[in-house]
C-alpha cells in the first residue's frame, strides 16, 4: 500500500485541481463571482503564480518562481521515492509529502502550460486551444484561482480574504499533516527509549 500511496494521492489531487481550473477557466470570466453561501464563493482570478495571490513580479520573478518551483518538484519526488523505499515514515507523512508535490505540480501546470493552451480570460470566457495561439509563453502563464471563504468582516477587515485553489489547499494541509506526523513519531522514539531504559 505505502507503495501506491504517493502515486494515488498525487494523482487524485492533480485531477481534482485542473478539473476546477478548467471548469472555471472554460466557463466564467476573470473577475466573475459565483455566490454559494455569503462565506463561500467562486471568485475566479488569476495570479503569477505564488500561494495565495502573492507575486514575484512579472518577468523575472515568474521565470525564477517557475524554475524554483520545477527544483522543488523534482526534489520532493526524489525524497518521496526515498522515503517510500526505506518504509520508515508512517502512510500520514508520505500522504502529506504527496499532498505538497500535488500541490506543487498543479500551479506549474498553470504556470508552464496556461499561457499556451489558453486565450486570456479578460471580458470573455477563455478558448482552449485558441486559433490565433495562447495568452503567454512557456513558463509564463497565470495560476487560476477560485475559492474565496469570506467568513467574517470586521471593520474593514475580512477574514479569510485571500482567493486560492486546490493545489494552494493540498500545499497547506500536507505542511500541516507532514508536521503533525513527526511530532507523532518524535513522541513514539521517546516512549520506547523511556521503555528501553
Amino acid at each position: 500500500m505505502k507503495k501506491y500511496l504517493p502515486i494515488v494521492v498525487t494523482v487524485a489531487v492533480l485531477l481534482l485541481d485542473q478539473a476546477s481550473k478548467f471548469l472555471v477557466k472554460l466557463n466564467m470570466i476573470l473577475g466573475e463571482e459565483i455566490v454559494l453561501f455569503s462565506w463561500f464563493r467562486i471568485h475566479f482570478i488569476e495570479n503569477e503564480g505564488m500561494a495565495f495571490g502573492m507575486s514575484l513580479g512579472p518577468t523575472y520573478g515568474k521565470l525564477l518562481l517557475s524554475l524554483f518551483r520545477m527544483v522543488a518538484i523534482g526534489l520532493l519526488i526524489w525524497y518521496i521515492v526515498k522515503v517510500v523505499r526505506k518504509g520508515k515514515e508512517s502512510n500520514l507523512g508520505i500522504a502529506a509529502l504527496s499532498l505538497i508535490l500535488a500541490g506543487a505540480m498543479g500551479n506549474m501546470l498553470d504556470s508552464a502550460f496556461y499561457g499556451l493552451i489558453f486565450s486570456d480570460s479578460y471580458f470573455q470566457t477563455a478558448q482552449l486551444m485558441p486559433a490565433n495561439g495562447g495568452y503567454a509563453p512557456f513558463l509564463f502563464g497565470k495560476v487560476v484561482d477560485m475559492l474565496y471563504f469570506p467568513l467574517f468582516k470586521v471593520g474593514n477587515f475580512t477574514f479569510f480574504d485571500p482567493v486560492f485553489n486546490i493545489a494552494d489547499s493540498a500545499i497547506t494541509i500536507g505542511f500541516v499533516l507532514f508536521f503533525l506526523s513527526q511530532i507523532k513519531i518524535s513522541r513514539e522514539v521517546r516512549l520506547s527509549q523511556t521503555e528501553t531504559v
